[in-house]
């Protein structure tokens, strides 16, 4: 299976604010002071669209939806969540911990995708979940190694173990499963999804092993990673406080590799770092500090990867 693909989704927001219903447990969010609801919203639209033509002129085959007004859903363009889409054709839907982010998911979408020429062969859909308390946030709690058929867990009160095993089951991925901590007001907080500490890229990996406390758990997914010859680059908790771990390869149309992630991430890395990346890919960033504030994701929770069939 392909680790990278050429096609991304993403949702531009109409009413993007800070979603008060996923704070209590995503530290990184903040109110935007003395901004006005639609100043925050233009910002974020702004950073969007700039974002979106960087990848574009990349090569990268971006569908960019509209985000509806109505239900109230503020954090719609993080649809990597909610959906991922696999190269046998499956489309899986995930159970959200907040309430007003299980509107995000949209049947229209389908519909357009299938429009553009993408094969949907079958929707699994793990959503009943919601209703006892269960979740698993998509490409957020997994970091899908898809050419080693691993997927890599970081349990929160969002990545539950009990359905991360359904899905690894389901797709036949081997589970490698931890708890990841930042600092938080002085306490050890958990991380509230995984690929907010670490990116799989084709030949790498970027990742805050420091934040995976307990030493047998942490060797064991550096020894994952390693034994997959997977060139491991450690970041350290400030920078990933900057989102440095929030990245995504993706291909260009002749399968040129990018690495995608925002300016602040890009900004926080060392010069030995970028160079230790870009032995590996061309580095793509844009500023998304409207977005990163107050929605408390980046680049990499914007784009949801598409690796369906093309007809």
């Amino acid at each position: 299976m392909k680790q990278t693909t050429n096609a991304i989704l993403m949702i531009r927001p109409v009413a993007f604010r800070m979603n008060e219903q996923t704070a209590v447990n995503n530290y990184y969010q903040k109110v935007l002071d003395g901004l006005s609801p639609e100043t925050v919203n233009a910002k974020a639209q702004q950073e969007f669209d700039t974002f979106v033509a960087k990848l574009r002129k990349a090569g990268v085959n971006v569908t960019v939806i509209e985000d509806t007004l109505e239900p109230s859903t503020p954090d719609s363009l993080f649809p990597n969540n909610w959906i991922s889409f696999h190269e046998n054709g499956d489309v899986v839907l995930y159970p959200m911990f907040a309430e007003n982010r299980r509107s995000e998911r949209r049947e229209d979408i389908l519909d357009v995708l299938e429009g553009d020429g993408f094969v949907i062969k079958e929707i699994m859909d793990y959503t009943q979940a919601e209703d006892d308390g269960v979740f698993l946030e998509g490409t957020g709690s997994l970091v899908l190694d898809r050419e080693n058929g691993k997927a890599y867990c970081a349990l929160s009160p969002r990545a539950e173990e009990e359905i991360m095993i359904e899905f690894c089951e389901d797709f036949e991925f081997t589970p490698v499963i931890f708890e990841a901590f930042h600092t938080v007001n002085g306490k050890r907080e958990l991380i509230y999804h995984t690929n907010v500490m670490m990116t799989l890229g084709d030949t790498f990996a970027v990742i805050c092993a420091d934040c995976i406390d307990d030493k047998k758990e942490r060797k064991m997914v550096l020894d994952s990673l390693r034994g997959d010859d997977k060139e491991v680059i450690l970041i350290t908790e400030e920078q990933l406080d900057n989102f440095a771990g929030n990245m995504l390869e993706v291909k260009g149309k002749k399968d040129e590799r990018f690495l995608v992630m925002s300016e602040s991430a890009y900004k926080c890395l060392t010069k030995k770092q970028i160079s230790q990346l870009e032995a590996h890919v061309e580095i793509i960033h844009s500023s998304l500090d409207t977005i990163e504030a107050c929605g408390g994701g980046s680049a990499r929770c914007m784009m949801a990867e598409i690796f369906l069939p093309k007809e």
